[in-house]
């Protein structure tokens, strides 16, 4: 079917280098459409019936009371990463499969963990949530007391400060989008506003920041701008409508969209107003960005626009030339995602990939763009820009800037080789 302007409906006229076509394809019709009704990746119809296997001939499983996924999804879990010391293996982290997920949202079971001293096991009749220090009235809440308070809901990414530091490694790393930005997982979390609990126990106008502290064996504690926690922080009780999972702070824990992931803390029991940082263990021994001079930038807060491609990427290899729709996440601690670029070949060419909405502030934007792969060698790439016009780096700016001492806030370009077998693998571009 032609269009108006005489052009085939979804544009594959090239958009930029190495096979990279007009986003239009995903914006008006469908792919198949703008391939000229080509079936991608399909088989040819036949005039035979469909045949009857097993599962649609006898009655299947009974009911569970807790859903899960399908058996043939067994590879879909998180990646832990080994335990510095076998005696505490609680302490690491693990790492959401992107690359085998879409859309926006994070399930519960896949959300990345990040654990100075293993998951506590809370009694939630027994846990309390403290507010004191430069307050009029210091509080206790009981989690049957905060359920009582109006609650909002909002969808937010949280992204461990050192997520993707594996790419200021000096040789790029055997490793998939999993193993890479797997530190890094978006939600919807319901709670009651922080802002909401100060104004019960009343700021003392000397108070410019708080401390909030995590119940767990290490109480991991932050210092954050007062500002802020005034602002958009929420007290969460729910993730993507159940309770927080204990890996991921139950019975309670902080919200503080767009912020490094440890500041949202988690197994949260106090929050004490103060009127200067408290330079915590958790924020001086690390999550500091290390400068070439021997300086550190201390207190950056804001993640700063990044985006990767999810698919294709290491482990989702190329079944032979042919049209390919390039996939990924674009993010921001600052705003809204406003332009995601595609590239094929290496950054020499970009063009702008398909938003899918919902677009919004400091959460996962799923992009998507079209490829004709030709079967040669490509470089693939993406590059985000968020509403405040900050543009996601190159690995070489980056470098400039800062050097190779630290690896927390790296939001530098991802690149994927293509090799002639399809084959994706990390390299430095």
């Amino acid at each position: 079917m032609a269009r108006k302007d005489n052009k085939p409906d979804g544009d594959l006229t090239p958009a930029a280098g190495n096979g990279i076509l007009n986003r239009r394809l995903f914006l008006e019709r469908t792919l198949m459409a703008g391939a000229g009704g080509i079936a991608l990746g399909a088989s040819g119809a036949s005039a035979e019936p469909l045949t009857n296997p097993k599962w649609t001939m006898e009655p299947g499983a009974p009911f569970n009371p807790y859903g899960k996924p399908s058996r043939y999804e067994d590879k879909t879990v998180r990646q832990f990463a080994a335990p510095a010391n076998p005696a505490t293996p609680g302490v690491g982290s693990s790492r959401t499969p992107h690359h085998l997920l879409d859309g926006m949202i994070t399930p519960n079971s896949l959300h990345f963990e990040r654990s100075h001293g293993g998951v506590p096991d809370i009694d939630p009749q027994q846990h309390r949530l403290v507010i004191h220090g430069l307050v009029k009235k210091p509080l206790s809440f009981t989690m049957e007391a905060l359920s009582r308070y109006p609650m909002t809901s909002r969808v937010s990414f949280i992204e461990c400060g050192g997520n993707s530091g594996g790419l200021s490694a000096p040789a790029a790393a055997p490793l998939n989008v999993q193993g890479i930005h797997g530190l890094l997982s978006c939600a919807e979390w319901t709670g009651v506003k922080l802002s909401t609990l100060l104004d019960e126990a009343g700021v003392d106008p000397a108070a410019k920041w708080i401390l909030a502290e995590g119940a767990d064996s290490q109480s991991v504690s932050r210092s954050i701008p007062l500002a802020k926690a005034l602002d958009d922080v929420l007290v969460c009780l729910y993730q993507n409508g159940e309770r927080i999972r204990p890996e991921n702070g139950y019975p309670v824990r902080l919200l503080v969209p767009g912020y490094s992931g440890n500041m949202n803390i988690k197994w949260l029991r106090r929050i004490k107003l103060v009127d200067a940082p408290i330079m915590t263990k958790d924020e001086t021994s690390k999550y500091t960005i290390l400068l070439p001079t021997g300086k550190a930038w201390q207190f950056v807060f804001p993640l700063e626009v990044k985006s990767t491609i999810t698919r294709p990427s290491p482990g989702l290899d190329l079944k032979g030339p042919g049209f390919y729709e390039i996939s990924g996440l674009a993010w921001s601690g600052n705003g809204k995602i406003v332009k995601v670029e595609v590239s094929a070949d290496g950054g020499k060419s970009w063009a702008p990939a398909a938003l899918q909405e919902p677009v919004l502030s400091k959460a996962l934007t799923r992009f998507r763009a079209p490829w004709n792969w030709n079967g040669g060698p490509a470089i693939l790439q993406s590059r985000a820009t968020d509403d405040t016009g900050m543009v996601q780096p190159s690995r070489a700016q980056i470098i400039a800037e800062r050097g190779l001492r630290g690896a927390y806030h790296f939001n530098v370009i991802q690149s994927w080789n293509v090799d002639e077998k399809g084959v994706l693998a990390n390299v430095h571009a």
